[in-house]
């Protein structure tokens, strides 16, 4: 059986993975030229993500890779000095089994769990798909596939063949988020530096293997961007946005014109009903991205594509079982993770000096406490801080 997987970053390499130990003929396309190296964020695996590496034997390679950024310094637009924030305590809270990686280090880690098991084609798209698994390349020849999955992100150009047009799929969460290379010594192993204001934040760090450093900038915004590939007009915006915050954020922006790898978007949540028609479904962003930076999307996606390849094996490769399976087993998740990521963008990016003062203020608590109570409290609403290792692995042969 031949399955096509579009999108080589995580939740295809890690559905290849599966798919591939379950028996199946998988190829997965990419329209990159090769596997992205420069740039991404920094991301987090929770405890369903982490389990899961695990059982691909990759864990003991991601934690290597891991930033290791522990402490949180924090300046208060208006305030007299920055405060400190033990990191590793507030993620201990949150989560049993955590570690933060870079992006493209976990989609380089995934992709060599099982390149020598699995066809990848880069520097290729999918254009055309018919509803008899016959499908159309940018450059290659078509080629017909029993199943199609679309792994390729929140601007999935599977899901815009097959289900239309994306703004009818999207909820805007009321934010934008940037990330930019920049010198490495604007960063500093194991700290990140950030500026907090009413309705924008920005932040830079480094890790240890990194030859620069990462700046994040967070900001509210009511509009949607729709040319999310305008990169001028979007360093336009990220300048009078961040105008005037503080001397060190305008070092960093000085960086915009010269950086190696700029990322913006909105932080958009999709909301279809349904990730499957016909031969072809959706897996991690692509399908239910709850927020980028908001909703814990890497480990939803990593999640995703374990129960998808499972749900397959089950059925012995009946998409008309397999794919409704898949669905119900995520349904609930995915939920509980978009409401999740409704809050924290509320949150996360204060709209007020009120606002501000009490995200400082909790993430100061949860720093003091001593770990077992803080974990504690975060245990008593897993709909909060723990949803993501309130989730259970579904076991598969």
């Amino acid at each position: 059986m031949r399955i096509l997987v579009s999108g080589a970053s995580i939740a295809g390499p890690v559905l290849a993975y599966w798919l591939s130990r379950y028996g199946y003929a998988v190829t997965v396309v990419e329209r990159a030229p090769a596997l992205r190296k420069t740039g991404g964020h920094a991301v987090d695996l929770f405890r369903p993500a982490m389990e899961i590496s695990e059982r691909m034997g990759v864990l003991p390679r991601i934690e290597e890779l891991a930033t290791g950024t522990n402490r949180l310094v924090v300046t208060r637009e208006g305030a007299p000095g920055p405060v400190a924030i033990d990191l590793a305590k507030v993620f201990s809270a949150a989560s049993d089994r955590h570690v933060e990686v870079m992006r493209d280090d976990l989609s380089e880690v995934y992709h060599d769990a099982a390149r020598d098991a699995v066809e990848y084609v880069f520097g290729d798209r999918i254009t055309a798909i018919a509803a008899d698994g016959t499908v159309t390349f940018e450059k290659a020849a078509p080629r017909r596939f029993d199943l199609v999955v679309g792994a390729d992100g929140l601007h999935s150009g599977v899901r815009r063949l097959v289900f239309g047009d994306e703004a009818r799929h999207t909820h805007l969460a009321g934010a934008h988020l940037a990330v930019l290379s920049v010198p490495a010594e604007l960063g500093r192993d194991g700290e990140m530096r950030m500026h907090l204001g009413a309705g924008r934040e920005a932040a830079v760090y480094g890790a240890r293997h990194l030859t620069d450093a990462r700046a994040v900038f967070l900001f509210r915004s009511d509009r949607e961007s729709h040319t999310h590939r305008d990169v001028p007009r979007q360093k336009d915006l990220l300048r009078r946005t961040f105008a005037g915050m503080h001397p060190e954020v305008d070092v960093w922006l000085g960086e915009l014109e010269r950086t190696a790898a700029f990322y913006f978007d909105a932080i958009i949540q999709l909301q279809l009903d349904s990730w499957s028609r016909g031969r072809v479904t959706l897996v991690g962003d692509a399908g239910y991205c709850p927020g980028p930076a908001v909703g814990g999307s890497t480990s939803l996606a990593v999640l995703g594509a374990y129960v998808l390849a499972g749900e397959l094996a089950v059925a012995g490769g009946d998409h008309e079982r397999a794919y409704p399976a898949y669905e119900r087993e995520m349904a609930e998740v995915v939920r509980r993770s978009r409401a999740f990521a409704r809050g924290v963008a509320k949150t996360l990016i204060p709209s007020s000096a009120l606002g501000v003062r009490a995200l400082l203020g909790g993430a100061r608590l949860l720093s003091a406490l001593p770990t077992p109570i803080s974990r504690a409290i975060a245990k008593a609403n897993d709909k909060g801080l723990r949803l993501h290792d309130s989730i259970r692995l579904k076991a598969y042969p």
